[in-house]
């Protein structure tokens, strides 16, 4: 199996007993198009790292990624610590969509799902925001944060998939490795 993406989603692959035999980042433009809404964004940055990778007759690929939504707006990875106060200074107090696109990909096919989950994040007293910043956790993560991580301790409630919101739907992912030919857990 190859995979792309972060340390965190491998770790999640882990779960299913899968450890990648090779991981391939696709050089893909992640710029949202104008007026494109977060779940069609999120599908097609996930559809273009599984056309950009090319599966051999005895390869499984997995792609995904996470786009955090409040309202129509995408908060991607801020680019600096600017932006990440922006983003998590409007997510304050809030609740927001997180959104995560999986795409399998064998030598014949490719199928591909998304989950949306949304989150509560308490309202941030600016200590705890300065701290959060401080600790440069926000960064490479969308929305400015990540979950499994410090920020964390500021989200009270979710309705989802807690390991969607981390950037890889287990169950979902599961699934579609299954329906392209990989063994779980010592199953096809």
């Amino acid at each position: 199996m190859l995979g792309s993406g972060s340390p965190r989603r491998r770790e999640l692959l882990a779960v299913l007993g899968l450890h990648p035999a090779e991981v391939r980042a696709p050089d893909v433009d992640e710029t949202p198009l104008k007026g494109e809404l977060p779940r069609i964004y999120c599908n097609r940055i996930t559809s273009s790292k599984a056309a950009a990778l090319t599966a051999g007759d005895d390869e499984v690929i997995l792609c995904a990624d996470t786009t955090v939504a409040l309202g129509r707006r995408i908060m991607g990875k801020p680019s600096d610590i600017d932006e990440a106060r922006a983003f998590l200074q409007k997510l304050s107090g809030r609740r927001h969509k997180v959104i995560t696109a999986v795409a399998v990909k064998n030598s014949e096919r490719v199928w591909q799902k998304d989950v949306v989950s949304i989150v509560q994040m308490k309202r941030l007293a600016p200590q705890e925001l300065e701290g959060y910043l401080a600790s440069g956790d926000w960064q490479g993560k969308a929305g400015g944060y990540g979950i499994q991580g410090l920020a964390g301790a500021f989200i009270p409630w979710i309705s989802g998939s807690y390991p969607a919101i981390m950037g890889l739907p287990l169950s979902e992912a599961a699934h579609l490795l299954q329906v392209a030919g990989l063994e779980i857990w010592g199953k096809s």
